[in-house]
């Protein structure tokens, strides 16, 4: 596919990527409402929780936790104050660096997280799946995958609900 250099994006580029832009707000907007109204967790909570769920011992570095869910480290950190008031996450010290700390799901995160998984997957299936036919999603897998090769997010990157 041919790519236009020119320096400035015409009037219709200009267009196709605000309407990119609008929509995917609007899309994480309501999915985020949807899951805080039906589980009681923000979508940041889930994001946490999802990292976490998959990981080895359902534990993590502080670091790389961010990294995985691409917050800096201060607002994760803040994030994981209110977690841990609620009882979803604990945070101990590292064994083996005085400065780490692990991020731990607790029995209650992994429940919350599950419970709202339920709720979360049927209003990705209602608000985006049922939106487009097999071959728009294709499409859209194509157009992700061009994207995120472009941008250097193939290796390493968690990808959001």
């Amino acid at each position: 596919m041919a790519r236009n250099h020119r320096t400035m994006p015409t009037r219709e580029q200009l267009r196709i990527w605000r309407d990119y832009i609008e929509t995917s707000l609007a899309l994480r907007t309501r999915l985020g409402s949807r899951m805080l109204s039906e589980s009681s967790l923000s979508a940041g909570d889930y994001q946490v929780l999802l990292a976490l769920t998959e990981a080895p011992q359902h534990t993590l570095r502080s670091a790389e936790l961010a990294a995985l869910v691409g917050w800096e480290r201060s607002r994760l950190s803040h994030h994981l104050g209110r977690m841990e008031k609620r009882r979803l996450i604990r945070r101990v010290p590292c064994v083996d660096d005085v400065h780490g700390v692990d991020v731990i799901v607790t029995e209650s995160g992994r429940e919350a997280f599950r419970a709202g998984s339920v709720p979360h997957l049927r209003a990705v299936r209602e608000l985006f799946i049922d939106a487009l036919s097999p071959e728009q999603l294709a499409h859209l897998d194509d157009i992700s995958a061009a994207l995120r090769a472009h941008l250097g997010l193939n290796d390493g990157f968690s990808r959001p609900d």
